[in-house]
Order: structure tokens, then C-alpha cells, then sequence
């Protein structure tokens, strides 16, 4: 069973592949949109309504702060202490946009929901971003493709995973969205895209985003960092990958 939803601003396909759990899928996959529709009421700086608009417009004091809100905020303070400060969630203009952690984040907790409901066999994509467990078909591993940044309807690379997770950072999706903190410079000079395979989608996305950041320097970041794999695409059409990532490609 496979299923669209526009949530967030951007399409989430949700697929479930367990043959003999046909009666668990529907209730099971609605969960997780419903799960998807409340992230976005509460984290989305787009709506006047809710919970991060209200704290970025002063409505909110801390100590009124969902536990959600508490939780991001803490997941946030650790990944800038272990990205040496290029993830931060304070804009350059002020306020704070939470969206490079959030998004990974409640793609994870999503699974989570799937998996103790009892489905084991799933993909979840958020706008590129995905987490996948089991298997595609009994014996066949998930397959994901790579975007061309300069093309997106083409792929570079394709990947195979299980129990894995996979995000990418790129101008290409958002325009210049990401920038680098220690010089509040948006970097569009260096990188289309950077791509990163972790144990789960919340830990691939974090350091996709702060990866970025880094400019060229990100690849060798994620060399450095345990459970990570990396595939970085520069301006000037390089590729370069982290020692691992070969391990998860089915293409060239």
C-alpha cells in the first residue's frame, strides 16, 4: 500500500510492503500522516497559529513550552555542540526556524509509530528525506535514488538500504536556505548537494544540514564521524564520497 500526502509543505509518501498484515496498514499509515499534520501545526514558522510562531513572537515563555518544543530545543542545543556550531537553529534575521531538525526528526518518530504498530516492511520519503525498514519485497532491499542537483530529473547514484536512513541538503530543493553560522553567509559559491546515510533519517538529516554548511569541508566532517556515510556534489560538478558509501551503491 502506498499513499501521497501535501503535509508540511511538501509531498510525504508513506509505502508499506508487509503482505500479511493487511488489516494493520491502513490504521497504521493514517497515524503517521495525522502524526505528520500535528509536527506541522506545532513547528511550522509559517503559521500564525502555531507553538514556534508564538514563541518566536514572544507568546510563549519556556516554562509553557510543549514537551515536543523542550525536546527540539535540547536535540538542537546537542547537534550544534557536535557540529562544531554549523548547525544553529537562529536565523541570520532573528528567530528561530527549527525545520533543520524537525523535519529528520519526525520523519524518525513516524517509523517509530509504524514499527509499534506492528508494520515491519516500510519507506517513509518527506521531500527527499527517508527512513526505510525491512524490505522492499521479500529478499529485495530498498532502492533510492540520488537526485542530479543540476537536473533533478535525473539520478547520479542509487543506494540499498535497510533499516537505514538517507537525507540530502541542496539549494536545489529550497534555494539558499542553509547558512554557514560562524559567517551568517549563505553558501551558494561551493555546493549543489550533500547527501548523508545514517542509522536513521534523524541522524542523517542533522548532519546533511550542517554538513552543507561546512561547504567542502562537510565531506570530510562526515569521513570523521561514526555512522556516517556521505556524497557531496560541488558547483563545478565533483563528486566526492566518504571511504563507506560505495557499500550502499547499486549504480554508478
Amino acid at each position: 500500500m502506498k499513499e501521497t500526502q501535501i503535509i508540511m509543505g511538501m509531498p510525504i509518501t508513506i509505502e508499506i510492503s508487509d503482505v500479511n498484515k493487511k488489516f494493520l496498514v491502513k490504521k497504521a499509515m493514517q497515524s503517521a500522516f495525522d502524526y505528520f499534520n500535528y509536527v506541522d501545526e506545532t513547528f511550522s514558522t509559517y503559521k500564525a497559529s502555531s507553538e514556534i510562531t508564538k514563541i518566536n513572537n514572544g507568546f510563549i515563555a519556556p516554562s509553557s513550552w510543549s514537551d515536543d518544543m523542550k525536546t527540539i530545543f535540547t536535540l538542537a542545543e546537542a547537534t550544534k555542540e557536535a557540529t562544531h556550531g554549523y548547525f544553529d537553529m537562529v536565523m541570520p534575521e532573528g528567530g528561530i526556524d527549527p525545520s533543520g531538525i524537525v523535519k529528520g526528526w519526525s520523519i524518525h518518530k513516524a517509523a517509530e509509530l509504524l514499527a509499534h504498530a506492528g508494520i515491519e516492511h516500510f519507506c517513509i520519503d518527506a521531500g527527499g528525506d527517508i527512513e526505510v525498514r525491512g524490505e522492499k519485497s521479500p529478499g529485495v532491499s530498498w532502492m533510492i535514488g540520488i537526485r542530479n542537483p543540476f537536473d533533478t530529473e535525473k539520478v547520479v547514484k542509487t543506494v540499498s538500504l535497510r533499516d537505514k536512513g538517507i537525507a540530502t541538503s541542496g539549494t536545489y530543493i529550497r534555494g539558499d536556505h542553509i547558512y554557514n553560522p560562524h559567517t551568517k553567509e549563505r553558501k551558494t559559491d561551493e555546493l549543489a548537494s550533500i547527501t548523508v546515510i545514517a542509522s536513521d533519517v534523524y541522524e542523517a538529516d542533522r548532519f546533511a544540514t550542517a554538513a552543507f554548511a561546512m561547504g567542502k569541508e562537510g565531506i570530510l566532517f562526515l569521513e570523521q564521524k561514526e555512522g556516517l556515510e556521505g556524497y557531496m556534489i560541488t558547483y563545478d560538478g565533483i563528486a566526492t564520497m566518504t571511504s563507506g558509501f560505495p557499500l550502499y551503491t547499486i549504480s554508478a
